[in-house]
């Protein structure tokens, strides 16, 4: 005869609470996913709050009338290239720098089509930019 009884009933942690957090957690990231749209992301034009200074082998200048500028030489754009390797071939530096300083109405075109000419050299490329941000 087995008089003991059975104290030990089989154990379930209490689960109820754990729909409420799921649905919780669930709703909270659907509104956040929503709110971090990359197409509503507002963009500004680059203002700096140090003054970075990098060593000026050639400068390229953009003026508003959408001219280009080597040093202080207007240079017609399809020949950008070669006087820009020129330039930083004369100065003989170990990492050549090509600094781009484009007026405010000088479109993006002809900024990247001065970039691309200082790529095309395979020299770094620097854009400056307002330190106040103007």
């Amino acid at each position: 005869m087995n008089l003991r009884k059975h104290l030990r009933e089989s154990s379930e942690p209490h689960t109820s609470a754990l729909n409420d957090i799921l649905f919780i957690l669930l709703l909270f990231f659907l509104i956040i996913s929503t709110l971090a749209n990359p197409n509503v992301v507002k963009v500004s034009t680059p203002k700096a709050k140090s003054d970075t200074k990098a060593k000026q082998t050639v400068v390229v200048s953009i003026d508003s009338m959408q001219r280009f500028y080597v040093g202080a030489n207007l240079t017609p754009p399809d020949s950008l290239k070669s006087v820009i390797s020129r330039m930083a071939a004369k100065a003989n530096d170990a990492e050549p720098t090509v600094v781009i300083n484009g007026d405010k109405k000088a479109t993006w075109d002809n900024i990247m089509i001065a970039m691309k000419a200082a790529k095309a050299a395979n020299l770094k490329v620097v854009a400056a930019i307002d330190k106040e941000g103007k």
